[in-house]
């Protein structure tokens, strides 16, 4: 797969065609989505489900009756792997011909829940359909796209930063960075709200999560799934250098702006 441009090249879909996906295809997806890891190695349990067999469905989605969902042991860490394993279960969709969406709060959870058996010690943070994008979006998508300003991003010198966190980093003055970090600020996330933040300091790329109220539930954080999102792009971009990156979670001590947190740090190779 070419991450970047299948990154750049995808958008959300609520509106499919209504055309049946082969079953081949659903079972590659299904296979892809049992080996897409995480660097937190924590491991998730995927199923396709159906509105018709399982119940399963969103008042905002038209065209489709098919679903994956995903679910996961509540540990340290829980949202970010979640969504570094999930995008990359969206991005080989995406090379498949295959539109999807993330969805949490749209759906009927309930019934997505008992149709996943969750357990007590388990949570199930989102799904997403499976199907063909329609050649025209609904009016309700079309409305929430825009109320959201769905198609825009911040800048790269408001998202990225070089040492600290007054000096904001330009493309120019990027390096090798800027193709990883270019995809990173194309992560989607919650109501576009883009919550990542990055500091690059020499070898050490260190991600923080810019916080907005109203996303933390019951000690689950919501923006951390996108947290997740972006440190897969930022990975998919490294590889498409041929670089590797391990992780770590140690915090630099930065002096960070107010609602900013960090949330773990890539370090790159030499060379």
């Amino acid at each position: 797969m070419n991450h970047s441009e299948l990154i750049r090249a995808r958008r959300s879909v609520r509106t499919f065609d209504g055309r049946s996906i082969e079953p081949d295809i659903l079972q590659n997806i299904l296979e892809y989505a049992q080996i897409a890891d995480n660097p937190y190695d924590i491991p998730i349990e995927w199923k396709l489900l159906g509105t018709k067999a399982d119940g399963v469905s969103s008042p905002v989605i038209v065209g489709t009756d098919t679903f994956i969902a995903g679910k996961m042991k509540r540990l340290p860490h829980s949202e970010e792997a979640f969504g570094y394993s999930f995008e990359k279960v969206v991005l080989y969709a995406q090379s498949l011909g295959i539109g999807t969406t993330w969805i949490a709060g749209t759906m009927n959870r309930s019934v997505v829940e008992k149709a996943m058996r969750l357990a007590e010690d388990e949570v199930l943070p989102c799904i997403s359909p499976l199907g063909y994008k329609a050649d025209k979006m609904s009016v309700r998508e079309t409305m929430m796209r825009a109320g959201i300003k769905a198609d825009t991003r911040l800048g790269f010198s408001e998202m990225f930063f070089d040492g600290s966190f007054d000096k904001p980093l330009s493309p120019d003055n990027a390096g090798e960075l800027k193709q990883p970090l270019e995809l990173v600020r194309l992560s989607p996330s919650a109501v576009n709200k883009q919550p990542c933040r990055v500091v690059v300091d020499g070898r050490c790329v260190h991600f923080y999560e810019k916080q907005s109220k109203g996303y933390v539930v019951n000690g689950w954080d919501t923006q951390k799934i996108d947290m997740g999102i972006a440190m897969c792009h930022f990975v998919c971009g490294l590889d498409e250098l041929q670089k590797k990156a391990g992780l770590t979670i140690s915090d630099p001590g930065i002096a960070c702006p107010k609602d900013t947190v960090y949330t773990a740090t890539f370090r790159t190779e030499q060379g």
